[in-house]
């Protein structure tokens, strides 16, 4: 399966990810956990691009281009290689990532919204072409993971830290949230939303019954 998890900076689905990835390997799977933007070397390349510097450092047209050619990478070098070979593919964040967040950044001009998400749609469709088995949403109080984030970036001390989003502010991270919630009402089959507050085991749990589920 490909399983990819997604959420608002500070959810947790990084350690998620990690955690269900750890569980898979124990059950006798090969399982490959990678993230976006990056998981491929040139991917990983671009990824400095877009998650360093001001917020307004790129146009949400130009992020666009730069995820979907680091997504392209990752695709080819990565992810469709194991998936052919049969292994278990755990991507933290992929494809709608790049539709809530860009489409986020524009704000709220319905008309403008609409349009960039067309575009996002038509780029997806000619360019990458492939949906996970199954999208696990980590959902929490913008607030709360905002809080997350900002300590692990200060904790971390990083002289160029990926606080690029975080640096957008509370208002943004509302507006992520809301949009994934979206996604998980208009893709039930594909797209599950896991309360993401409580300890990782809790949530962990959370995640494992939702992968059971049909």
């Amino acid at each position: 399966m490909f399983i990819s998890f997604e959420g608002i900076d500070g959810s947790g689905k990084s350690t998620q990810a990690r955690l269900l990835a750890e569980a898979l390997r124990a059950e006798g799977r090969e399982v490959v956990l990678t993230r976006e933007p990056g998981g491929s070397a040139g991917a990983e390349d671009i990824r400095r691009l877009l998650v360093e510097g001001p917020p307004d450092r790129w146009s949400p047209e130009t992020e666009l281009l730069l995820f979907t050619a680091a997504r392209r990478d990752h695709l080819e070098r990565l992810i469709r290689p194991a998936l052919d070979r049969g292994a278990w593919v755990v991507s933290d964040r992929f494809a709608d990532s790049t539709r809530v967040y860009q489409g986020a950044a524009r704000g709220d001009d319905p008309a403008e919204q609409a349009r960039f998400a067309e575009l996002v749609e038509a780029l997806h469709r000619l360019v990458i072409g492939v949906e996970p088995d199954r999208t696990l949403v980590i959902d929490l109080d913008p607030a709360e993971a905002l809080a997350r984030a900002t300590g692990r970036a200060e904790a971390q001390a990083m002289t160029e830290a990926e606080d690029r989003y975080e640096s957008m502010g509370l208002g943004f991270q509302q507006r992520l949230r809301a949009g994934f919630r979206d996604l998980a009402f208009r893709h039930p089959a594909r797209v599950r939303l896991i309360d993401g507050s409580g300890d990782a085991a809790a949530v962990a749990a959370r995640v494992r019954e939702a992968l059971a589920a049909p």
